[in-house]
C-alpha cells in the first residue's frame, strides 16, 4: 500500500512512496498509519475558504478522521489475517534438511546435531527434521550448511503446509458422472496401470469402491485424525464403479498416500514431511503417474524430490489451484517438473475461482462432477482438485507406450484451443 504526503510540511518530499511490506509491526504500521491521517485532516483544514465559519470546519475534520480511521481498521486488519495466513502455512515447530548421507557425514562432523532422521531411499536421500527455537533463522542455517557441504549438496527449507481447497459443492442434479464428461477410449475401462494418489484418506469401503484395487498408506502427522472426503472424491473418480457411477479406469490399481490430517484451527493440512515420504514410497511402488491434488507454497525440498521423481519417468499431475484469476502461482504444480492442471465445465469455459498463469500447463473437467462420498452415497463438486485425474489418466493411457515427454507432447496436441496460455 502507498502513502502519499500531499502539502504536509513535515512530511517527506513531495512525490515520494512510502511502502509497508507485509509481514509488519502493527506498532509501526500505526504510527505510519498516523502520520497519514494527520497529512491528510491538515490538508482539509487548508483547504477550506477562510471565509467558511470553524463549525463547520469542525464537521468536516470530524467526518473526514472517522472515514480515514475506518479505513485504516479495516487496512490493518487486512494485514493482520494475511500474517496469520503466512504462519499457518508453516509448521513453526520445525526445520528441514535433507541431502544425501555423505553430506549428513559431513554435517554431523562439524557439530550439526539432528533430532529424527528418515531414510528416503528411492530418492537417494535421508531427510532430517530439527526442532525450531524461537530465534531460529533458516536463512543464516541454510548459508552454514551449505558451507560445510557446498552448493546443491544439501536442501534446507522449512516445514511448509499444504492444503486440499476447499470444493465448491454443487446440487446433485447439476452432476455429471466421470465417464461421461468427455468421450473415452474404449480401452480405458481395461486400463491396468499403477496410478499413485497424494490426498486424504479413501473410504474404500464405499460402495463404489468396494472392489476397486487401492493400495494405501498413511503419512500424515496425526494418523488418529486422517479426514476422507477428498481422497475418496478423488479415487472414485479414477476407480469408482456402481449401478450409477463409473469411474474413468475402474481396473486400474491405485497407491493411496494418506498425507492429510485434520488440524482443530487449520483445517486439513498435510505438511512437507510427508509429501516427501509419500513421493518416495509412490516410487517404490513403481507407479507410472501421480495426482497430486493438493496445493500451496514452494518448498525447496519438495522440488528436489518431485525433480527426482521425474528423472526416474514418473510423470506427476497437479491442481493450479482455487484461489481465483489474481492469485498468486500454487506449488507443487507451479514447478517445471510437474503439470499444472487447471478446470473447465462442459462447455470448455473456466472455472471460475481457478488460478491463471503462465505455470498453468492444461485444462480438464473439473466442474460439477460427481463422485463418491465417504460413508456412502455421492456428492457433486468443483474444484482444480477433480480436474487432475482426467489429464491423469489420459497421461497413464498414453503411457503405455510413449515416454513422458512423448506422452505431454501427444496431450497438448491433442487438447482444444480454448484461449491464451494461462
Amino acid at each position: 500500500m502507498y502513502l502519499h504526503a500531499g502539502a504536509c510540511p513535515w512530511a517527506p518530499n513531495r512525490g515520494e512512496n512510502h511502502t509497508v511490506n507485509q509481514p509488519a509491526n502493527r506498532s509501526r504500521i500505526v504510527t505510519l498509519a498516523a502520520w497519514a491521517l494527520g497529512c491528510l485532516l491538515a490538508n482539509s483544514v487548508w483547504a477550506q475558504n477562510d471565509a467558511v465559519s470553524d463549525e463547520v470546519a469542525e464537521r468536516v475534520i470530524d467526518a473526514t478522521e472517522a472515514r480515514i480511521e475506518a479505513e485504516l481498521e479495516e487496512w490493518l486488519d487486512e494485514i493482520e489475517q494475511n500474517m496469520v495466513d503466512d504462519q499457518w502455512r508453516i509448521d513453526t515447530g520445525h526445520w528441514l534438511v535433507m541431502a544425501e548421507p555423505a553430506a549428513f557425514e559431513r554435517l554431523a562432523e562439524e557439530g550439526y546435531l539432528f533430532d529424527t532422521f528418515t531414510e528416503l531411499p528411492e530418492l537417494g536421500l535421508q531427510l532430517a527434521q530439527v526442532a525450531a527455537p524461537a530465534s531460529f533463522d533458516i536463512s543464516t542455517t541454510r548459508a552454514g550448511i551449505l558451507d560445510v557441504v557446498g552448493g546443491g549438496q544439501a536442501e534446507v527449507d522449512l516445514n511448509h503446509l499444504y492444503t486440499a481447497g476447499s470444493p465448491v459443492a454443487a446440487d446433485a442434479s447439476e452432476g455429471v458422472d466421470p465417464r461421461d464428461v468427455a468421450v473415452q477410449p474404449e480401452l480405458l475401462a481395461t486400463l491396468d496401470t499403477r496410478i499413485g494418489i497424494i490426498d486424504s484418506a479413501v473410504d474404500t469401503t464405499h460402495q463404489a469402491l468396494s472392489r476397486a484395487r487401492i493400495s494405501h498408506r498413511a503419512f500424515a502427522e496425526d494418523v488418529e485424525a486422517l479426514p476422507q472426503f477428498h481422497g475418496t472424491a478423488i479415487a472414485s473418480i479414477f476407480a469408482g464403479e456402481d449401478t450409477d457411477f463409473h469411474g474413468l479406469a475402474p481396473l486400474a490399481q491405485l497407491y493411496s498416500a494418506a498425507v492429510f490430517s485434520r488440524d482443530p484451527k487449520l483445517g486439513e493440512i498435510a505438511s512437507t514431511v510427508s509429501l516427501v515420504k509419500a513421493l518416495d514410497w509412490l516410487l517404490a511402488e513403481q507407479v507410472e503417474v501421480i495426482n497430486l491434488s493438493l496445493a500451496g507454497p514452494p518448498n525447496r525440498l519438495l522440488e528436489v524430490a518431485l525433480e527426482r521423481v521425474g528423472k526416474r519417468g514418473v510423470m506427476v499431475f497437479a491442481a493450479a489451484g482455487n484461489g481465483g484469476p489474481m492469485a498468486k502461482p500454487m506449488y507443487p504444480a507451479a514447478y517445471d517438473s510437474v503439470v499444472a492442471v487447471t478446470a473447465v465445465d462442459t462447455r470448455n469455459r473456466a472455472f471460475r475461482l481457478a488460478n491463471r498463469g503462465a505455470y498453468v500447463d492444461i485444462a480438464a473437467p473439473g466442474v460439477n462432477v460427481r463422485h463418491a462420498a465417504p460413508g456412502g452415497g455421492f456428492s457433486v463438486s468443483s474444484g482444480t482438485s477433480f480436474a487432475v485425474p482426467f489429464a491423469t489418466v489420459a497421461a497413464a493411457y498414453l503411457r503405455r507406450e510413449a515416454t513422458p515427454e512423448l506422452v505431454l507432447d501427444r496431450i497438448y496436441a491433442a487438447a482444444t484451443d480454448i484461449g491464451p496460455p494461462g
